[in-house]
């Protein structure tokens, strides 16, 4: 128990989390604080190659086996499988109509890459180890529960250029594409093409992530501000109780393959992560009479602050604890 405090102490006062601290706080209190819209998209780019770049190194090294194929499949089940949950949690609890509840559940299939990449942070900080080929996983994981919000409300059929639109967004979602595309070359290039951009990547990622949150921060507080209506208490309480879910059925699941300390605290990681960025682009085309104020807002306004700030050193401490350091 000291160890899951010092943990979240060290997790809620790391400069990464302080920065969202500071840009949600300014936003709830209506200061002009901005990050140009430019210099966020730049920072987010960024953010993305580094973290799959990284991970592609880790593969290239430590080479691909049935241990990925396992965490692949894991991870697309548990994206496919966590929205059917949510939905009937949330029709069960709160008034939500058949489509804004499967348009939240969605959320919660589909992965935050913030999230994982705070996540892979805080377990660097900690000197905890983790396989590499984990930002695969998070790219497989982004479209599964996208499919499985469309079952829930029996979104049969629909005009060709819809359907093919909801498909390009979800295959060619920009974040995605970057993701596993820096993936593939680091894996290519191995040890040999870390060498060669490591001070670009390794120790700036850091203070690339403190600015990146600081914009995260001012987002999610006017979004909190601006749709205090729509969100009811019963919904608020799915933002933080949810994530506790989804993140027990990625406790199981990476016990199940065997993954390490670090690995299952990622997979918990992911599958407690609510999307922000790819599910809502996909939502605009699939289901575009979804309250966005309700899905958008509480997956970034409710669920990413408790993940950042809570979250993630209970999932560390939860998979240190029963995989061992």
């Amino acid at each position: 128990m000291d160890g899951l405090f010092a943990l979240a102490a060290a997790n809620i006062l790391s400069p990464m989390v302080l920065c969202f601290a500071l840009g949600f706080g300014a936003a709830l209190a209506r200061s002009d604080l901005s990050v140009p819209e430019a210099a966020a998209k730049a920072l987010s780019l960024y953010l993305l190659f580094a973290i799959g770049f990284k991970g592609g190194v880790s593969v290239a090294q430590s080479g691909v086996g049935v241990d990925l194929v396992a965490a692949l499949l894991a991870g697309t089940v548990l994206s496919a499988a966590i929205p059917i949950l949510a939905f009937a949690i949330l029709r069960a609890i709160s008034r939500l109509s058949v489509v804004d509840a499967a348009a939240v559940a969605a959320h919660y299939g589909s992965i935050s890459v913030v999230t994982f990449v705070a996540g892979t942070s805080a377990l660097d900080g900690a000197g905890i180890a983790y396989e590499g080929y984990m930002v695969a996983v998070a790219a497989a994981m982004e479209a599964p529960a996208i499919l499985s919000a469309l079952w829930l409300i029996g979104k049969k059929g629909g005009t060709a250029e819809r359907e093919d639109g909801l498909l390009r967004e979800i295959l060619l979602n920009g974040s995605i594409v970057l993701l596993v595309g820096a993936f593939a070359i680091g894996w290519a290039t191995g040890r040999d093409g870390m060498a060669r951009i490591d001070a670009f990547i390794v120790a700036p990622i850091q203070g690339g992530l403190c600015l990146f949150l600081l914009d995260m921060g001012l987002v999610a507080g006017r979004g909190f501000l601006s749709a205090r209506g729509d969100l009811k208490a019963p919904v608020i309480v799915f933002g933080l109780v949810m994530p506790l879910i989804g993140g027990i059925l990625g406790l199981v699941a990476g016990l199940l393959i065997g993954l390490s300390a670090g690995g299952l605290a990622l997979l918990v990681t992911l599958s407690a992560s609510a999307s922000y960025i790819a599910v809502p682009a996909a939502m605009r085309v699939a289901l575009p009479e979804a309250n966005p104020s309700i899905y958008l807002t509480l997956s970034l306004g409710v669920t990413f602050p408790f993940n950042l700030t809570v979250g993630i050193p209970v999932y560390i401490a939860a998979a240190t604890l029963v995989a061992g350091s």
